[in-house]
């Protein structure tokens, strides 16, 4: 059976508006264009798959089911447009974290690779056709290290610009729509037409209990 080729998204400050620690669904907002970006890449039969740090559940700030009013305001968002995500993949771990339950050092908080790598387990997916699209050089570094191209969308996210062979990205676009056309402008049109080719799978979110 054919692997898949699948788009990882980075959630805050690439598909929505960044409000740090948030899980109030009124303050979910989608990035300008990020519904007829998405929408193109599943019409190219590109699997969608959010991949997100989530360290506020390892603060204390909120528990891990706080984060489905968030993951249903998204889903709403992104109705309109016919898109919907294969997968939800979250770390709740932080290495100074006060829960105890996801304090600690994991292989899953981005800049690991550890949530993509679960993905492409779960849903077959040949990381060597997928890309990564984030707004920071962890996002990137995930992405190259899976075996991902990578898409930097540069809106300002990134502060500390710490350079490595791992946090060059294949592209930098200022928009989701721009990296998009990176994407599909990158792929030959073959690949697509073989991605497009390919069987749809189930939605599920996914979070690991313990770091490690």
């Amino acid at each position: 059976m054919a692997l898949n080729a699948a788009v990882f998204i980075d959630k805050d400050g690439t598909l929505i508006d960044d409000v740090p620690y948030n899980v109030d669904p009124a303050k979910v907002r989608l990035r300008d264009g990020a519904g007829e970006a998405l929408a193109r890449l599943q019409r190219h039969g590109y699997h969608l798959i959010l991949v997100t740090n989530q360290p506020g559940v390892a603060f204390g700030l909120f528990e891990p089911d706080a984060l489905e009013a968030v993951w249903a305001a998204i889903a709403a968002l992104l109705s309109p447009y016919g898109v919907v995500f294969d997968a939800i993949y979250h770390c709740p771990h932080h290495p100074q974290g006060t829960d105890d339950r996801f304090a600690g050092r994991c292989e899953c908080r981005k800049p690991e690779p550890g949530l993509l790598l679960q993905a492409a387990q779960d849903h077959r997916l040949d990381l060597r056709r997928s890309w990564l699209i984030g707004d920071i050089l962890d996002d990137i570094e995930a992405g190259r290290r899976a075996g991902c191209r990578t898409v930097l969308l540069a809106v300002g996210s990134e502060t500390e610009w710490r350079h490595g062979p791992m946090r060059e990205p294949d592209l930098v676009a200022s928009s989701l729509a721009e990296a998009v056309d990176g994407i599909l402008e990158w792929t030959p049109a073959e690949v697509l037409d073989s991605i497009a080719a390919e069987p749809e799978s189930g939605f599920t979110v996914w979070q690991t209990d313990e770091p490690g």
